[in-house]
Formats: structure tokens, sequence, C-alpha cells
């Protein structure tokens, strides 16, 4: 039977995958709604669930991708694989009005310029501090610091080490997690309550996933506006951290060495 069962499962990995995303998400909100009440978004348990889980896994391995080295949860290194996720980006920007964003253009393009200049230098400010001087993992980490996509992206294209690749998709992932929970909890004090308003947060604080989740425990009508200039963010973030503020970067350690 069990010979039966793990045949089954590993020829319906994904869907498998599916299924346990969707158990976790579902314990995840209701553990939320009885001990948190619904003062911590259920996404943000999920996330936090997925990362221990992760965790666990690459433990238990010895490996790099967490349960998917585990064959029996093999479906979710395609339900986490790059095809998912942007097709995740994309999609929660459906429904958005067109009209609305046209009039909230100004706003989204001068929050995103905001929004990745602030948190690329926080990035490379406490990298400095942690004892980073080249120009490489500066960068990498600065990007880190504006998401976790945007970080190894940019530690690619410039050869870091993947110690520093590691670091930077850490402080994306903790960015992510604190936007997810902090968002509901500090929507009311910074006006967060219409379509400009998320596309402003969304293009200032950039994680699709963080601002996406934050602003559904929000209201769900503000997730499309904050995700639209959230992705932006990701593209202009993955274009900016290692060209011109690689440059620019150099620069400034030129200066100061």
């Amino acid at each position: 039977m069990t010979e039966i069962l793990n045949k089954l499962l590993d020829k319906n990995s994904l869907i498998f995958g599916f299924l346990l995303i969707a158990i976790i998400v579902y314990l995840s909100e209701v553990v939320a709604k009885k001990l948190g009440k619904g003062k911590v978004p259920g996404s943000a348990l999920a996330i936090l669930a997925g990362l221990v889980l992760a965790y666990f896994g690459g433990v238990h391995t010895n490996g790099e991708k967490g349960l998917s080295d585990i064959p029996l949860f093999s479906g979710l290194g395609v339900f986490g694989g790059a095809m998912f996720r942007d097709f995740t980006i994309v999609a929660t920007a459906m429904g958005a009005s067109y009209q609305v964003m046209k009039k909230a253009g100004r706003i989204g393009l001068i929050s995103l310029l905001v929004g990745v200049v602030l948190f690329f230098v926080t990035g490379v400010a406490v990298a400095w501090v942690w004892g980073y001087r080249d120009a490489v993992s500066l960068c990498t980490l600065g990007a880190g610091s504006c998401s976790y996509i945007v970080g190894p992206v940019t530690g690619a294209a410039l050869g870091a080490s993947s110690e520093v690749i590691a670091l930077s998709i850490s402080a994306g992932v903790v960015k992510a997690i604190a936007v997810t929970v902090f968002t509901p909890i500090a929507a009311k004090y910074i006006g967060l309550n219409d379509a400009k308003s998320a596309m402003a947060y969304g293009g200032i604080m950039g994680t699709s996933s963080g601002v996406a989740a934050g602003l559904a425990a929000t209201d769900p009508k503000l997730v499309p506006y904050g995700a639209v200039t959230a992705t932006f963010y990701t593209g202009l973030g993955c274009l900016l951290c290692p060209s011109l503020f690689y440059i620019v970067v150099i620069k400034i350690i030129e200066i100061f060495s």
C-alpha cells in the first residue's frame, strides 16, 4: 500500500505540491484568526511556516532546495520555480483599472525611484557596517535589501560569492515578511486606503510578495494597484543595481579609500 501511494505521489508531485501549500495556507489563516485575532496576516504565518519547513528539509537532506530534495515533496521544486513565481507576480496585477493607474502615474514613478534608491543605500550601509568593502558584495547586499529577487540577479551578474548571494536573499525575505506583517497594522496611520496610495506604497516597498500579502490583509481591492508598481520595482532594481548603482559604488569606494 505504501509503495502504491509513493508511486502515485511521485507521478503527481506537482498536484501534491499544490495540496500541501493549500493546507499550509489554510492552517495559517485559521491560526491567524483564532489566535492572532486577525492582527497578524495568515500569509505572513504561511511564509514563516514555509521557511521553517525548508530549513528542516535542508538539514534532513544536506541539500540546497529544502523540502524539494525529498522525493515525496519534489513537486514543490516546480511549484516554487521561476515559472509559477512570474505567473503569480503578473496575475496580482489583474483587475487594476488603467485609468486609475494613469492618474497615479507620476506618483508611481517617483515612488519607484525613491524606493529603489532608499533600500539600496540602506542595504549598502548595513553591509559596510558588517565589514564588506568590495563593490560587488556591497551592491549585491544592497540589491537584496530591495528584494530577494533583485539580490541574486545582481549577485549573479557581478560574480558575487554564493555566501553573499545567500545573504542578499535572506535580507529580501526578511523585508518581505516585515512588509506583510506591518502593512495592515500601519495602513490607517499612513493613509493607505485608496488606489493612489497603494501604488505609491508598492513602489516604495517594492517586494511583490510582501506588498500583495500585506495589502490583501488590509483591503483586497488595493492589491492590484500595489502589485503593479511593486512588479516594476523588481524590474527597475534588476536594471539599476548591477549597472548604474554598481558604478556609483565603485566611485564612492575610490573616493574614500
